[in-house]
């Protein structure tokens, strides 16, 4: 019987150490891969009902599996060499005659719990802070009334479109920053990355920090794809629930948000999304249908319209080069409907890790993922080239913006002053207030609505502010440090407003709450 209850006790021990472990490594793991990551993103990562990157999971297991092997190889090789080497360190002193002796690497049972308990919470200590679980928590017990001061509610904007409606390219490119352009610019390296989109920053609207080329100023909740999509198009930060599953069951997304496609559909355009991935993913289908009603065009529907195989899946479904043909055809064919169109784009060639080369890339540097931003430097110059060839450009505005920073290390050797790279092209605004201007994701939605030609009454939508007007950015207003600690708090107006009732079953009614706000 004694027996028995010590393998039991010997096998909870050791689940016990596993599952430490197991945190630890998968702690390591996540900062390690994705470079400072929130755990807001994380929650959102993990509960997406679409998925992850399989190449990541598989990766990110392995990784996690041979961090536990090595880790218990290593303390099995270090208890060896205790037992071998039986090292002896005896400290004597004396105290009012008394004598003590003190054998300081004797193994005894109060030092084995001690140094156990000292692993357990050091080790879960350590995990917390890796994924930032502590700043998570301590944001959800403070509440912040940034909303409540300066959110402007764009369905109730009063916004005067031109007689004659401009067509908008939105083009959205993966991890596409500034500091691909060349030094000289404004840029992070020595032979710029990006030649074509420095050309175009240089000749065209790009809105800048600095008087170089520049761009957008990354905050809180603004840092992957899906949050940076939500930031350009409807001013605001993508707040998750907790449980994302519950909240997107309810087939609602940010039901309160009033975006360029919902803006767009009321005055008359037609919306569509085009991306080489599963639009599912991250939550992105959902978002574009249920604000502007986009026609979705991603990696199933080229299998649906035959235009890759079923089994075809390159990257993230399939390449960029594929995306700007499928582009090509569809702009050609919605070009001559009567309605003005918004066609916006998504790119992943230039996602990490290292990014995807395609049969036409070149290997110009000694950084592969420097070489998959120049491979897509070159195929957006190809497309734009053919898109300003065509009849309907002249009354089109194009609009190229990155989604968020590179998350991956490594690319720039300086880490400071990096910005999202914008430009907007065939504008019908032309400004001279571009230059030393701080502005985030929140200011592309009225400034690229502004870029069609449209007046908006007070120049802000949502947290936005319009960059062709004179008036201060949210973030040149109140700074970046207290923009993102705001950001990271519980916001009561973001959760029952922006969220809404379908997730949420506030205590006090809103009118009471906010009345003072409508």
């Amino acid at each position: 019987m004694v027996e028995k209850n010590k393998k039991i006790k010997n096998i909870i021990f050791n689940i016990i150490n596993f599952l430490i472990l197991l945190l630890v490594w998968f702690a390591i793991f996540i900062n390690y891969e994705f470079n400072d990551v929130s755990f807001e993103q994380l929650i959102f990562t993990l509960t997406n009902p679409a998925g992850a990157n399989y190449d990541i999971v598989w990766y990110g297991a392995l990784f996690v599996l041979v961090g536990i092997i090595v880790t218990i190889l290593v303390f099995k090789l270090m208890k060896k060499l205790w037992e071998y080497i039986k090292l002896s360190v005896i400290l004597k002193f004396t105290f009012k005659k008394l004598e003590f002796s003190f054998d300081l690497f004797k193994i005894t049972k109060v030092r084995r719990v001690f140094f156990y308990l000292i692993f357990v919470f050091g080790s879960l200590f350590g995990s917390i802070k890796l994924v930032e679980l502590d700043d998570y928590i301590k944001n959800m017990n403070n509440v912040s009334t940034i909303f409540e001061d300066y959110y402007v509610d764009s369905s109730k904007v009063e916004i005067e479109f031109p007689k004659k409606k401009r067509n908008l390219i939105f083009l959205v490119v993966e991890s596409l920053e500034s500091s691909n352009v060349s030094r000289k610019n404004g840029g992070l390296v020595d032979e710029s990355y990006s030649p074509y989109l420095e050309k175009l920053a240089l000749k065209y609207t790009n809105f800048s920090s600095s008087d170089k080329i520049g761009g957008l100023t990354q905050v809180s909740n603004t840092s992957y794809t899906i949050a940076g999509l939500v930031s350009h198009t409807s001013g605001i930060p993508l707040k998750t629930p907790v449980d994302w599953n519950t909240y997107k069951s309810n087939k609602s997304s940010l039901s309160g948000a009033y975006s360029i496609g919902d803006l767009l559909r009321d005055n008359g355009y037609k919306n569509y999304f085009m991306l080489g991935s599963d639009a599912n993913y991250g939550g992105r289908k959902q978002y574009f249908q249920q604000h502007g009603n986009y026609e979705i065009y991603d990696y199933y529907w080229a299998i649906e319209q035959e235009k890759i195989s079923s089994d075809y899946k390159v990257w993230w479904g399939y390449e960029d080069l594929k995306l700007y043909d499928y582009a090509k055809e569809k702009l050609l064919e919605i070009s001559k409907n009567d309605e003005p169109f918004n066609f916006t784009m998504l790119t992943a060639d230039t996602h990490f890790t290292d990014g995807y080369m395609d049969k036409e890339c070149q290997n110009k540097f000694s950084n592969v993922y420097a070489n998959s931003f120049y491979c897509a430097d070159y195929k957006i110059g190809k497309f734009i080239e053919w898109v300003q060839q065509q009849s309907f450009y002249k009354n089109t505005t194009i609009v190229i913006v990155g989604d968020h920073l590179v998350v991956q290390d490594g690319l720039y050797k300086n880490d400071s002053n990096r910005y999202i790279y914008n430009v907007l092209i065939n504008s019908a605004l032309s400004t001279e207030n571009n230059k030393n201007r701080v502005a985030t994701h929140f200011d592309m939605y009225p400034t690229t609505i502004a870029a069609l030609g449209a007046k908006i009454d007070g120049d802000k939508l949502g947290l936005g502010v319009n960059l062709y007007s004179s008036k201060k950015t949210l973030i040149e207003e109140v700074g970046a440090e207290y923009l993102n600690i705001e950001l990271l708090k519980k916001s009561n107006y973001y959760n029952d407003y922006i969220i809404g009732d379908d997730y949420y079953d506030m205590i006090n009614s809103k009118e009471a709450l906010y009345e003072d706000k409508d």
